[in-house]
């Protein structure tokens, strides 16, 4: 995914971070999807400072949670859920592109695989979006 961002990353000189990743059972392409999405939104909605992006993992007995987290303009309390609606758009089609169905279909995408999908941001200082996928999925096995 960074690769196919590379573009975006040095046009805005955003610093990446990954630390300790799992391997997860599920299909490569709608992973793959939902994680372009979350972070091509994490460099579209940087702030003026320096844009950074991290993806970290933590588990439990049942499932892995990847955490995308990013110091941008973040998301106001009211409209954490609003985000993951179909076309739902927060913000100025003359500031931002985007026709508002990315994270609903991240949500759709996550849901198949047996897991759930949060954000949690403070306006003004960035946001971490968490997807949980369970370890034994035998549907991705």
């Amino acid at each position: 995914v960074f690769a196919d961002l590379q573009l975006s990353i040095k046009e805005k000189n955003v610093e990446v971070q990954t630390i300790s990743l799992p391997i997860i059972y599920a299909d490569r392409i709608q992973i793959y999807q939902v994680l372009q999405n979350i972070i091509s939104n994490a460099i579209k909605f940087s702030s003026s400072k320096v844009p950074k992006v991290s993806i970290e993992s933590s588990e439990d007995d049942e499932e892995w949670v990847i955490i995308i987290k990013d110091n941008g303009i973040g998301i106001r309390r009211e409209n954490l859920r609003k985000v993951f609606s179909i076309f739902q758009r927060l913000n100025h089609f003359d500031k931002y592109e985007g026709n508002g169905i990315g994270l609903s279909i991240c949500e759709k995408i996550i849901s198949i695989h047996g897991g759930r999908i949060w954000v949690e941001s403070e306006y003004g200082h960035g946001s971490h979006f968490h997807f949980s996928i369970p370890k034994h999925n035998k549907n991705f096995a």
